[in-house]
């Protein structure tokens, strides 16, 4: 695996991955932990996770400078990352009892039934390198104090941070092989996959790697999560205040140098506020400094790989080609590094790239609508159902566009996000499945039916 600074193109490290052998004997490992681990009571598993989170605050600025380093985070949006790691942690050390709780059924007189939880085994997470700490806690985290362990194959270009998140449950005091990261190549993460002694699988990442991964697994009858990806609306109406609509609305489109699946994509404006939403929206899009990313000042620092600037520009042309205006940015920076700068499409076909497929990037595409009822259309009319935000000064209006849009997650004047204490995951072609709150916690457990009859006279 190759370690390169998306900041400057230099490489950094060549690391080398785990051979068969040394897989198969990290797997036996995770299966020999979990059948102690599962045993270990809930309240000491909740403890060390408690301990994890505090790992994570006395060296968040080493873990947000290795963020930087391997795929080019501006490091304020690293430091944090590194406080929602651990603040997932903290979050489940203090509900996880509670969300797991024995659940009372209804039933005869003579009879008691309920649904108790129990872990499944070793959970595989194959995660990207975009959000490279907190992608992996939000499995994590809920997974370990459930008594589950945790096998990781991460990105590639991201082996530090996989290594370094390893070492901070082993800092945390949690037993040997409760968590291992796998240093393997995608095609060989199906083996894993395969291997009975893998029970389940959680994915992040593009369609097509959740889609493989659902394969395997599926042939395997394993249990799947899938995050995919994203091109969610950001729907601007009439009584929205255009203000507070375009500050978040350049927030949410350039988290992450705009690197994110719930990222704001497809801006949907009504026609009586459009000229001055784009005015300003495009304004501040130019405002933002682009640059190092290890410069405090920086709001969008490169793309991670080369490659993926190089589609980035591509959508950007192809839509270009079939009508769209470019309003600012467009091109990749003449400088070292992989820099693209924030980019505004208008006139944007539904055809075009920028309207069907996710810009994983700093490119934001506009379109002008009628009414309320052709923002909902236009929001709804993708293969992808991962996030939405609505923008009105309605709420109950605003409330009720939030439940027509198809989507897992639809925020009312703020940008989409994720938080542990909600939970988190799409539809459509953005996935299946949860993550985060009670419902994450339970997606890899045994949610068992025990059925007690009373002693008949």
């Amino acid at each position: 695996m190759e370690r390169v600074n998306p900041a400057t193109g230099e490489h950094i490290e060549t690391v080398d991955t785990h051979t068969d052998a040394e897989v198969d004997e990290l797997l036996g490992a995770a299966h020999e932990r979990y059948l102690s681990w599962r045993e270990v009571p809930m309240h000491e598993r909740c403890e060390l996770l408690a301990n994890a989170a505090d790992v994570l605050r006395e060296n968040e600025e080493e873990y947000a400078q290795l963020m930087t380093e391997e795929m080019g985070k501006p490091i304020t949006g690293a430091r944090s990352e590194v406080e929602k790691c651990a603040w997932v942690c903290e979050h489940y050390a203090e509900h996880a009892q509670s969300y797991l709780q024995d659940e009372t059924l209804p039933s005869p007189p003579e009879a008691e039934a309920k649904v108790v939880h129990e872990p499944l085994g070793v959970v595989m997470a194959v995660m990207p390198w975009n959000y490279p700490f907190w992608q992996v806690f939000r499995f994590a985290a809920p997974n370990l104090v459930a008594g589950n362990v945790g096998v990781l194959k991460h990105a590639s270009n991201v082996p530090g941070c996989a290594q370094a998140i390893a070492e901070v449950f082993r800092e945390a005091g949690f037993p040997q092989a409760c968590f291992q990261t796998l240093l393997v190549s995608g095609s060989e993460a199906n083996a894993v996959i395969e291997d009975e002694r893998v029970r389940a699988v959680t994915l992040t990442g593009s369609e097509s790697a959740g889609r493989a991964v659902a394969e395997t697994a599926g042939r395997e009858l394993k249990k799947t999560v899938l995050e995919l990806g994203g091109a969610d609306p950001f729907v601007v109406l009439d009584d929205a205040d255009i203000d507070a609509a375009v500050e978040t609305g350049v927030t949410a489109r350039l988290l992450n140098s705009g690197q994110s699946c719930i990222a704001a994509k497809r801006f949907i404006v009504h026609d009586a506020v459009y000229d001055e939403f784009v005015e300003q929206f495009v304004a501040e899009m130019e405002a933002q400094t682009v640059g190092d990313p290890t410069d405090e000042a920086t709001d969008v620092g490169p793309q991670a790989r080369e490659d993926l600037m190089a589609e980035l520009h591509d959508q950007v042309e192809r839509s270009v080609r079939d009508g769209a205006t470019v309003e600012c940015g467009g091109e990749p920076l003449d400088r070292e590094g992989y820099y693209y700068p924030p980019t505004v499409l208008t006139d944007v076909p539904p055809d075009a790239a920028a309207a069907c497929e996710e810009t994983f990037g700093p490119v934001a595409a506009v379109f002008r609508v009628d009414s309320e009822r052709d923002a909902i259309d236009l929001a709804n009319d993708s293969t992808l159902g991962l996030g939405a935000s609505v923008w009105t000064d309605d709420l109950e209006r605003g409330e009720r566009i939030a439940r027509e849009i198809e989507a897992g997650c639809t925020f009312v004047n703020e940008l989409t996000k994720s938080d542990p204490r909600v939970p988190f995951g799409g539809i459509k072609d953005s996935g299946y499945g949860r993550e985060l709150a009670a419902h994450g916690i339970k997606e890899f457990l045994n949610e068992k039916t025990v059925w007690v009859q009373n002693a008949q006279d």
